[in-house]
């Protein structure tokens, strides 16, 4: 019998096999990228394009296009397109990033094909109507105008312009204006320009049916669709702030959003995967040493967090909380100090194993499924990387010493290189 009283034994993670994704094209040469795994027969299908906000030439527009693509087509209606998708018991999203956008259906295997006639004409035949398109702009107006009082979306919003510039597509901030300035005609010229066959990328995963291919050739992958054409878009200038202290003010506040980091780099970089342990250390779990301080101890916050965002063409290091106004200072001074002493000392075995620990139980969390294992593979995807790039990370995550993190504290974490952006009223 289980003996409950006994704690279970403690095993370390030695190795993460990680299913990989089987390529294959379509007919007109779209890109397939498949997971097959799992046990219910249920297919995630996703249609990637190049079209995230890193493309635009005007804010919102990215964002407008993709979110609109469900809003009727020439054949269908909305409602149409909604009551269908739902009456086969699918379920379809669009989504956009900074560097992509996507839409995505979740199907019953037996009703694939039919659920997918609606993808395709969603993605082959949208009109954007002007009345959906006023009615979209009025909604994201009135909730912009509402998240504008809150301090620590007013720090977000001025902390990527300060790390990458004011006019440089990963900074640039909505303004109030920028809602009028958007038109239908140049919704209409952003999907022609981005969402055809040769800008697409197809991820499915799930229990698949044997003829996938099949299926997605007589949808998508017949003839080239939609005006293909080579996209580019080189990386403008980075300009960030030279000023290294920045209050965005609002005297009303409770509390203060504070944002401290610095523009770095991307998973694509040597140091990516031991500065990830760094960042864990200091701030990437609850455990973390700004957790324990200035939440457990200090009492400033309810959480606080620090993380490494990887860009397509960018990539940045950040730290993130709010807390009371008047501890604003306190907090600031014990946030330098958790990064001056990952300078100065070394960080003890210990600690190091818990996160070492940690990081790899995360990782094996995060491949569990078969959508799961799709997401892990659009990770890599994205930066042009293979499954090797698992298997380094697992090892630099496992062979890191106290003495590499005190050296990449030093190279990466000087104060002097790190900008500061605090939202509200502090005293």
């Amino acid at each position: 019998m289980l003996n409950r009283t006994l704690p279970p034994e403690f095993k370390t993670i030695e190795s993460i096999e990680v299913l990989q994704a089987n390529s294959s094209k379509l007919n007109n040469g779209i890109p397939v990228y498949s997971v097959n795994s799992g046990s219910q027969e249920i297919t995630k299908i996703e249609l990637i394009f190049k079209a995230g906000m890193f493309y635009q030439d005007q804010a919102l527009v990215a964002s407008a296009t993709n979110n609109l693509l469900e809003a009727g087509t020439k054949t269908y209606t909305a409602n149409q397109l909604s009551d269908q998708i739902d009456y086969y018991g699918s379920f379809f999203e669009c989504s956009v990033g900074q560097d992509y956008a996507s839409i995505a259906l979740f199907s019953l295997n037996r009703y694939l094909s039919e659920s997918l006639h609606f993808v395709e004409d969603i993605l082959k035949n949208p009109i954007f109507p002007q009345e959906e398109l006023d009615i979209y702009l009025s909604n994201k107006k009135q909730k912009y105008l509402v998240n504008s009082q809150k301090v620590n979306v007013l720090a977000r919003r001025r902390f990527s312009e300060l790390l990458f510039g004011e006019k440089h597509p990963y900074g640039i901030d909505v303004k109030t204006e920028d809602f009028d300035k958007v038109s239908r005609e140049t919704i209409l010229a952003f999907y022609k320009k981005y969402y055809h066959s040769g800008n697409c990328t197809i991820v499915v995963s799930g229990s698949l049916p044997p003829n996938i291919q099949d299926i997605l050739n007589t949808h998508f992958g017949q003839e080239a669709w939609g005006q293909a054409g080579k996209v580019e878009k080189a990386m403008p200038p980075l300009t960030p702030t030279t000023q290294r202290q920045t209050i965005v003010k609002k005297d009303d506040a409770i509390q203060s959003a504070i944002r401290i980091g610095r523009i770095l780099f991307n998973k694509t970089h040597p140091d990516y995967f031991k500065f990830q342990v760094l960042n864990t250390i200091l701030g990437g779990y609850f455990g973390s040493r700004l957790m324990a301080n200035i939440r457990e101890d200090k009492g400033y916050t309810y959480g606080i967090g620090s993380g490494l965002a990887s860009l397509v063409n960018s990539g940045y290091f950040y730290i993130s909380a709010e807390v009371g106004a008047y501890v604003t200072k306190d907090a600031l001074k014990e946030i330098y100090k958790e990064i001056a002493l990952l300078r100065e000392e070394l960080v003890s075995e210990e600690e190091l194993e818990t996160v070492r620990n940690y990081i790899l139980g995360q990782f094996l969390r995060s491949v569990d499924g078969p959508f799961a294992l799709a997401d892990k593979f659009k990770a890599i995807w994205e930066f042009g990387l293979g499954y090797d790039y698992f298997d380094a990370y697992f090892h630099a995550v496992k062979t890191i010493t106290p003495e590499e993190i005190k050296a990449l504290a030093n190279k990466y974490l000087q104060e002097k290189d790190l900008i500061e952006c605090v939202a509200g009223n502090p005293s």
